[in-house]
């Protein structure tokens, strides 16, 4: 008797192994079934014991995307397996990003013993159209593992995947990584933060605005800048005065000059002629949002003798802001939409435009000779316009709408999208 058991039980166990073999295959081959095949690899989620097994599923749920699966990827975010959580979360942006896991995260995983390694992308700038109804059962669920994901890169990943979604609901778990050690966590919060622009947080990231962690710090930085909350003028004053790299200044001084407030004037006077380009950039732009047209002579004379680009735009902002709305050959407006052209800077005049544009104005100063414009412009201007404009925009998004270029249309129509869910 002795001798026949453990016989019995390894070959109880070869059974078993053959078994979860066939059920790994046909969970890879499960994709060809379709939607119709999402029942049966969500009964292998929720109770089979191997972990193979589980991952397959998921991974076979990604492969399928789109709506119907997306219940099933809820429920495998709730797997004890690192990497079903993972994948599940991937899984639940793609449904609203198509292709997004074939970036994302879990594109690199890699097994490293009981968790899980990855790379996350440096870019970290995509998010969901704003008319986008993200399923609350997901933000739920996304929210849960950046508190409870079982290994540090899932609760990351989750934050991400919040921050992508615009997931306000799971605010308070996105807070709850800013309390903890993690500095990969800690980033991925503050960049959500940054997406969800919820003002209510702002007294609680003015810890990270003097984080030891230079990354940390530049990033609390801008989210504090975003906010526009006057609580954080304080700590960000004391950063730029203890700043030991000039791009912290630079972070410390450009998320100031983002908050308006008369009491930065004498910092931004004293910082307008920095050696620093980025300095003296964000000294400049801080004056537009003081709103004080006196102080125009003194940009219009810097202005006019400013050679770099970056410290250029700041100051045609400012310009803008306080007046100067005419579109002619050397206008500081004209001067934000030519930048629309160059790859390198339209990052930094586009969000200007959207700013500016908010004001009828200038809005309206945007509208004649579009016909005129580069391909790179009527595309960014068609985004600027839908970002902030009226009733009144709309023909002017409809011809772009209706542009037989393929880049133009297509900028358009999304616009024309974006137009009317705001409207």
């Amino acid at each position: 008797m002795t001798r026949t058991f453990p016989v019995v039980c390894l070959m109880a166990a070869s059974l078993w192994a053959q078994d979860a073999k066939e059920r790994i295959r046909w969970c890879k081959d499960a994709y060809k079934q379709g939607a119709g095949a999402v029942p049966a690899l969500l009964n292998y989620i929720k109770s089979d014991p191997d972990d193979e097994v589980r991952r397959e599923a998921v991974k076979t749920l990604n492969i399928i995307g789109g709506e119907p699966v997306l219940d099933a990827l809820i429920a495998a975010t709730q797997d004890k397996d690192s990497e079903v959580q993972a994948r599940a979360t991937d899984g639940i942006v793609n449904v609203y990003i198509p292709g997004y896991v074939k970036s994302g995260f879990t594109a690199s995983l890699k097994r490293a013993g009981t968790g899980i390694k990855g790379k996350f992308t440096d870019t970290n700038d995509q998010m969901v159209d704003p008319w986008v109804k993200v399923k609350p059962d997901a933000i739920e669920a996304l929210g849960r593992l950046v508190k409870q994901g079982t290994w540090p890169e899932v609760k990351a990943n989750a934050a991400r995947a919040v921050g992508i979604l615009r997931g306000g609901a799971a605010v308070p778990q996105l807070l709850d990584g800013l309390r903890g050690r993690d500095t990969i966590l800690i980033i991925e919060c503050l960049v959500a933060l940054q997406k969800i622009r919820d003002r209510t947080v702002a007294a609680e990231i003015t810890p990270h605005i003097n984080d030891l962690n230079p990354r940390v710090q530049t990033t609390a930085m801008e989210l504090a800048g975003l906010l526009q909350d006057k609580v954080s003028l304080l700590p960000l004053r004391r950063a730029f005065e203890s700043a030991k790299t000039p791009r912290v200044k630079a972070s410390a001084l450009m998320a100031i000059a983002m908050i308006p407030d008369e009491s930065n004037r004498a910092l931004l006077d004293a910082n307008l002629a920095d050696k620093e380009d980025d300095i003296r950039a964000s000294a400049a732009e801080g004056y537009g949002r003081l709103k004080n047209k006196a102080d125009l002579p003194k940009l219009e004379k810097v202005f006019a003798e400013e050679t770099r680009m970056k410290p250029r735009l700041g100051l045609a902002f400012s310009l803008v802001s306080l007046g100067k709305t005419e579109m002619t050959e050397f206008s500081p407006l004209q001067y934000l939409v030519n930048t629309l052209n160059s790859s390198a800077y339209s990052g930094v005049a586009a969000p200007f435009l959207v700013e500016l544009a908010r004001d009828k104005a200038v809005r309206e100063a945007l509208y004649p000779g579009m016909a005129a414009r580069t391909v790179r412009e009527k595309v960014e201007l068609a985004d600027v316009i839908a970002r902030t404009g009226d009733h009144a925009s709309m023909p002017v998004l409809e011809k772009l709408a209706a542009d037989t270029d393929p880049k133009i249309g297509p900028a358009g129509q999304r616009a024309v999208a974006l137009l009317r869910s705001r409207l």
